[in-house]
């Protein structure tokens, strides 16, 4: 069975190369040439645990190919997922503009029954319009292809991506025909005989599921933002009241967790775009614009806990920032809560140090040579002023405190996502601030 997936971003690259992994003909499509040279050569463009390794190893099987040429990857192609990017508009709302030029040129080509699967994240409405461009672009032609068009969601973490599509907890399909069922059923039948469910359902319940599941975990970080920034207030510690209330099974202890706030290419996109749907529609989605404002004031907390300790006046201090990436596991700098602090130090005429095992290379593109970047955690200490600690990469958990105490200036810890105790901080002499720990 032969597939076609046009975009080699995060999530078509992942998508691509899994499903070449259970066997499937998988022909990536991007405009980006030089992009496309290096994923022939084995040079991957993202930073995701076991992708680079699973890419070579299809393509030396010959079941994994990367082409510019879309005509080409449709030969023969029993469906073609659409996996490019939606980013936001200036108003929230997702552009389209991507997905809608791909279906043009879908229908400018298309000259047998296939199945075009919507797999990027869009809004309800999405497919139909796809399947419009298609349908006027194969009229233009004088011709009647058959087609069918399904929605395909995908629920990857990044940095556990290729786990999340080969073991999924679902897969949901939206469909509107018996014809695009079983394709969708074909190319799934590996994962259903691992007893993950596959779940089908109408196209704009399929196309509102993602943006519902990202705009809930959202919510249950904010939520827990807030009661933190209210625990500091009271006296009282987040650590003990998440374990109090993630043992209730009602709840659960997962994305529970406070910190500097989300980050990343989809909580911050989707619920944005969920906003902007219902307030296209006359609704008012109240609770989840309260998480947006939440989040957004999140990521000054660490910041002004800064400003606090040092009585409002930090020009000339350098800090050392452990961690860059939204979240470990990935290079992804998108809406990352560091280039929000970074920027408000920089703005009190103070220095940025700073080290992430794989987030360098973006946050130079991004922020080019405005901080100092260093060589591996330590080196990022010395003669420093205080540390902040913005993403919980594994080697940030059990650091050396003797060898960090020698190189800072001050013993001064800021822990942006509290995976070090207050109390044993204390005992090594550290002045310690966390998230809704009482600092």
């Amino acid at each position: 069975m032969k597939v076609s997936i046009v975009g080699t971003g995060y999530v078509g690259l992942v998508t691509g190369t899994c499903f070449a992994e259970t066997g499937l003909s998988v022909t990536c499509v991007d405009i980006d040439k030089e992009k496309v040279e290096g994923l022939r050569k084995g040079k991957v463009p993202i930073y995701e645990p076991g992708l680079e390794t699973m890419i070579k190893r299809n393509v030396e099987k010959g079941r994994l190919f990367f082409t510019t040429n879309l005509k080409e990857s449709l030969v023969d192609a029993a469906a073609l997922f659409i996996a490019v990017g939606t980013p936001p508009d200036e108003n929230g709302s997702a552009d389209l503009k991507h997905i809608l030029t791909v279906g043009r040129n879908i229908g400018q080509l298309i000259d047998h029954y296939m199945v075009i699967v919507t797999k990027s994240t869009v809004p309800v409405g999405t497919a139909e319009k796809v399947r419009k461009v298609i349908r006027e672009e194969i009229t233009k032609r004088g011709t009647d292809v058959e087609f069918d068009i399904a929605s395909n969601p995908e629920f990857l973490k990044e940095g556990a991506a290729i786990q999340d599509f080969l073991k999924p907890d679902r897969i949901v399909i939206g469909i509107d025909s018996e014809k695009a069922k079983k394709t969708m059923e074909r190319l799934y039948k590996p994962f259903v005989l691992n007893n993950h469910p596959i779940y089908f359902m109408n196209i704009p319940s399929s196309e509102l599921t993602k943006y519902t599941a990202n705009s809930m975990l959202a919510t249950k970080i904010s939520f827990m933002n807030d009661i933190a920034n209210l625990c500091e207030i009271l006296g009282a510690d987040i650590n003990m009241v998440r374990k109090g209330i993630g043992s209730d099974s009602r709840i659960g202890n997962k994305f529970i967790y406070p910190g500097t706030g989300y980050g990343g290419s989809c909580f911050p996109k989707d619920v944005q775009a969920l906003i902007r749907t219902a307030a296209e529609n006359k609704y008012s989605l109240r609770i989840l614009q309260a998480v947006e404002d939440v989040n957004y004031s999140q990521k000054e907390v660490i910041f002004n806990k800064i400003m606090k300790h040092f009585n409002g006046n930090i020009k000339g201090k350098t800090f050392c920032l452990w961690g860059l990436s939204f979240k470990p596991q990935t290079d992804d700098m998108r809406e990352a809560p560091s280039l929000v602090i970074i920027n408000k130090l920089l703005n009190e005429s103070a220095c940025v140090k700073a080290y992430d095992p794989a987030a360098m290379d973006e946050t130079k593109r991004i922020l080019g040579d405005k901080i100092e970047y260093a060589t591996d955690q330590y080196d990022a200490l010395i003669d420093t002023d205080a540390l902040v600690l913005i993403t919980e990469w594994s080697e940030f958990r059990m650091p050396n405190f003797r060898v960090m105490e020698k190189l800072l200036k001050e013993k001064i810890i800021f822990d942006g996502r509290n995976i070090y105790d207050s109390k044993e901080m204390e005992e090594n002499g550290f002045v310690y601030y966390g998230i809704g720990t009482g600092k």
